[in-house]
């Protein structure tokens, strides 16, 4: 039967340890929500720190839950109801994240629960209207739940008090591989288009497709095989650092992606209710951040597949809607099974 654990791991954040009946294991964070380790069968497939310190100093948002606005919003404005809202500018010109103290930083409240199939923990979390610029009080709950199928399920659900602007994601990085760098994992995305930007990231408005580029993953290949392609999308970014537009999103759960390492035969399936995923390849990484064991992060050194809404989708009216009203549960689930 699956068992939790948790243990104060500083004055304010608690580590939760969740195992399942296979003897694989979870570790969170009521600190941003967070993801610090998936250990199957021996071998980490996240990177991480070993203690709360690590989280609390400057990082990629190693694991975090990203609210209320995951990736970039341009200029950190955005006109909601002929309303201007100002957000903090916090990447070049523009919002990332959220901002700059946002829900990756904040301590949230938790609960956890077992049964014969899953171990579970329920974060929430109250931003107050106003709360890094968003408009409205927005309760948030995001549930991570540990399967004894070496699956991670993660529930979000949100409420608001005014008309607002939501996309939640995680921001796991996974390196499934023994190897130092995800060059030669093998990837598969179900997408035929991707959401091309421009230097500062943001979208120019309309989606590209794969066919011919290097954001072909419609057949599975090497992440490295085009890491370094001579293409000005590949320029911006110094590897991949774009939405993917998944192929029939209808609002229910659907596979999207399956990271695949030759050498080992571990696999990553990854299934989410969203429109898109943001796939990151660590590609700022230049041993600057000391992972476990005091480790460097190096470039290309692991994966995101951060599910979500399209980047500055507030500003962008041709892309599907982050808008979300009084009344109304933004609701989304995304699920990543190692096999």
């Amino acid at each position: 039967m699956p068992t939790i654990s948790d243990k104060a791991w500083s004055h304010q954040a608690k580590q939760f340890t969740l195992t399942n009946a296979r003897g694989n294991t979870v570790k969170l964070t009521d600190y941003g929500a967070t993801v610090t380790s998936i250990v199957i069968d021996g071998k980490e497939m996240v990177l991480g720190f070993d203690d709360i310190q690590g989280y609390l100093g400057e990082q990629p948002y190693f694991g975090a839950t990203i609210g209320r606005y995951g990736n970039r919003i341009a200029k950190g404005q955005f006109t909601l109801d002929g309303e201007t809202f100002q957000l903090p500018v916090n990447n070049g010109p523009n919002c990332l994240h959220g901002g700059i103290v946002a829900f990756d930083k904040k301590i949230w409240k938790s609960e956890f629960s077992t049964n014969d199939n899953e171990a579970s923990v329920a974060f929430s979390l109250e931003s107050e209207d106003g709360d890094e610029g968003f408009p409205g009080k927005l309760s948030t709950e995001v549930v991570f739940v540990w399967t004894n199928n070496n699956e991670l399920k993660i529930q979000y659900q949100a409420v608001t008090t005014k008309p607002t602007v939501v996309n939640l994601t995680n921001h796991s990085y996974f390196n499934i591989s023994d190897a130092p760098t995800i060059e030669g994992l093998e990837l598969e995305l179900k997408a035929a288009q991707y959401v091309p930007v421009d230097d500062a990231s943001i979208p120019l408005g309309h989606l590209e497709p794969v066919t011919g580029s290097p954001f072909d993953f419609t057949t599975a290949k090497p992440v490295g095989q085009d890491l370094r392609a001579n293409h000005p999308q590949i320029e911006i970014a110094n590897g991949y650092d774009h939405t993917w537009v998944i192929d029939g999103h209808s609002g229910e759960l659907r596979e999207f992606a399956l990271l695949t390492d030759p050498v080992s035969g571990r696999k990553l399936r990854a299934f989410t209710t969203e429109p898109g995923v943001q796939v990151f390849t660590a590609n700022f990484a230049e041993g600057q951040f000391k992972e476990r064991n005091g480790r460097p992060v190096l470039p290309y050194g692991a994966i995101c597949m951060e599910t979500q809404h399209f980047p500055d989708s507030p500003n962008q009216p041709n892309f599907p809607s982050t808008v979300l009203r009084p009344g109304e549960v933004y609701s989304s689930a995304t699920v990543y099974r190692f096999e």
